[in-house]
């Protein structure tokens, strides 16, 4: 009679798989600020990431399905991935919806931009962290500080449209202004969820 044989199942690097993700959004936001400063082609690089970072998502909840035992609470791994997924959704539609109103960047555009690009990057940072002796808070603590500072930057552009005699471009600047603030707050709900994920392990 041949032995039985008992074989663990596959446990994938999820923590690798969602650094990657965290890595094309990086590389999203930046082509987003290199749109605001004016580069109209960067909105094609944008939208790339996007499907980029959606396979790497939907790989990566594969992994978390089939995983035997993940690094993190496998429930933590997937709302990380679904809300920065969430980020990069919205920075896309911000570069839709300003071809569609037919806007260009402005100054206060392009100022959120780069701090909300600069949160992403601690976001990736905060990933890199986890799971290593390093402190992902800390990074997560940077991330909300952009954040806030995209608050910073947004009340006076809202205020400056006072100023502004067109009432179109009134309209969509504030819708602008308005979804790059949320951009914002979902940034905040990453933030948050990497300290939650770095409590819950300690």
């Amino acid at each position: 009679m041949t032995p039985r044989r008992w074989f663990l199942p596959e446990n994938p690097d999820l923590l690798t798989m969602l650094r990657n993700q965290a890595a094309i959004t990086v590389e999203a936001m930046d082509a987003l600020v290199a749109w605001s400063k004016g580069e109209t082609t960067a909105a094609d690089s944008v939208r790339d990431c996007e499907h980029r970072a959606d396979a790497t998502k939907r790989e990566l909840w594969q992994a978390v399905r089939d995983s035997f035992s993940p690094p993190l609470d496998a429930e933590d791994v997937y709302t990380l991935s679904a809300d920065l997924d969430e980020v990069l959704n919205a920075a896309k539609d911000l570069v839709r919806e300003m071809e569609v109103m037919n806007l260009e960047p402005d100054a206060s555009t392009h100022e959120m931009v780069t701090l909300l690009a600069d949160a992403v990057r601690h976001l990736a940072d905060a990933f890199r962290c986890l799971r290593t002796e390093e402190d992902a808070t800390q990074y997560a603590d940077a991330a909300i500080k952009c954040q806030r500072r995209v608050e910073h930057a947004y009340r006076p552009a809202m205020s400056a449209l006072l100023q502004v005699p067109d009432l179109r471009e009134v309209i969509g600047r504030r819708e602008v202004y308005r979804r790059l603030s949320r951009i914002g707050d979902l940034v905040h709900t990453v933030a948050e969820r990497v300290w939650y994920s770095v409590v819950k392990e300690a």
